[in-house]
């Protein structure tokens, strides 16, 4: 990526946006029937999709039960044409084993499952096109599924990811500014309280520039916040009308 400028003398990035500028979402809720609860988001070019089932029995050994709460199972996948890699990779490889942990831990911080012991919440999450923040966008689209399934969550989580350029701190990468290397980190955070779900930075960023860089990707997740509590607000209105209430 050498030569390529991400952040210009004006203050804008390779795609246009400024450095607190949130790549366009859209997103849907309920794309599955077959499903207990789903959803689709697109956040700028990546897109993924997400799928929940339950709270159910647990599936296999008893011996999983927890006696407290829910088992909350998290999948990631994604497909062979997410990327211009084209490359398969197999099933239960470590980045997809790596996600779907970072996904458990996040959305353990967030559901109630002590509404729901001895049982299980199944979350599959697969990315149809990667162009940078994949994390962000299975979060988010995951949120809106478990919110479509009728699973009580603490709050919703919203994730955005940011990085730090020429002194700059840039909120949801895409995927040339990930590829550019330099400091960045992804955040879930709980809105209403304030609450990290889950933080991790891939490289060393000074402490003095830490603080923005959370703060960037924070109000990041605040705005996103925003834009998905109207896709929530907007399904419940459709789903209202199609009841005839």
């Amino acid at each position: 990526m050498a030569g390529l400028e991400l952040l210009s003398d004006q203050g804008y990035r390779v795609d246009g946006r400024r450095a607190a500028e949130l790549r366009k979402i859209q997103a849907r809720m309920g794309v599955f029937a077959q499903a207990d609860g789903s959803a689709y988001i697109e956040q700028g070019n990546t897109k993924a999709l997400a799928v929940v089932y339950g709270p159910h029995e647990i599936r296999g050994s008893r011996a999983r039960a927890l006696p407290d709460r829910a088992l909350v199972n998290c999948q990631y996948s994604s497909a062979t044409f997410s990327t211009g890699e084209r490359k398969r990779r197999p099933h239960g490889d470590r980045k997809s084993c790596e996600m779907g942990l970072q996904l458990r831990q996040t959305f353990e911080a967030a559901i109630l499952t002590q509404l729901h012991p001895r049982s299980q919440i199944d979350i599959y999450v697969q990315v149809l096109q990667a162009d940078g923040g994949t994390y962000a966008a299975c979060v988010n689209a995951a949120t809106l599924a478990v919110l479509d399934a009728g699973i009580p969550m603490k709050d919703f989580v919203c994730a955005c990811s940011a990085g730090f350029v020429d002194g700059t701190a840039l909120a949801d990468l895409s995927h040339v500014e990930e590829a550019a290397g330099g400091p960045q980190l992804a955040l879930a955070l709980l809105p209403a309280a304030g609450q990290i779900a889950l933080l991790e930075m891939d490289a060393r960023l000074h402490e003095d520039h830490l603080e923005r860089v959370l703060e960037a990707a924070a109000q990041a997740a605040r705005d996103v916040h925003t834009l998905l509590d109207h896709v929530v607000r907007q399904h419940v209105r459709e789903a209202s009308i199609l009841l005839g209430d």
